[in-house]
């Protein structure tokens, strides 16, 4: 198993501001510059999927599989003898809102899939949350 987080504590949006934004599966692209399109297939619901496709790769099928309104979700990537999670939490402390994506492979062939995919996505993640935070502080808290 193979396992890296990243994680940025910020005052600058709101846990309903960062979760509208990132629930939003149709739009990662506008503030996610490694996608080129992405479409939820039905609403955002634990067993519905969505594609994903990054720039340079193929489009892939991501399952929702746990989903707490506002803290978290988690999503599921299978590949060929191997599955990559994705755990995406918000959780308000003392000093802001703690905002953390884990990536994580498991499976014979997860070495092949860290390699390929999921060291990439870690990559990303410093500029993709500081993204996410920059997209978020212009949507109205409701």
């Amino acid at each position: 198993m193979w396992t890296k987080s990243y994680s940025i504590t910020t005052t600058e949006v709101t846990k309903e501001q960062i979760w509208k934004l990132t629930t939003d599966i149709n739009n990662w692209k506008k503030w996610d510059g490694t996608v080129e399109d992405s479409q939820l297939l039905g609403e955002f619901k634990i067993g519905n999927y969505f594609l994903l496709k990054p720039k340079g790769g193929p489009k892939i099928k991501i399952k929702l599989i746990e989903i707490v309104e506002y803290k978290k979700f988690t999503d599921l990537t299978t590949f060929p003898l191997a599955k990559m999670y994705g755990e995406h939490t918000y959780e308000d402390t003392e000093d802001g809102l703690k905002i953390s994506v884990t990536m994580t492979v498991k499976g014979i062939l997860s070495f092949l899939w860290v390699k390929l995919v999921a060291k990439g996505i870690v990559k990303h993640l410093p500029t993709d949350i500081e993204n996410q935070i920059e997209s978020a502080k212009k949507i109205n808290n409701e």
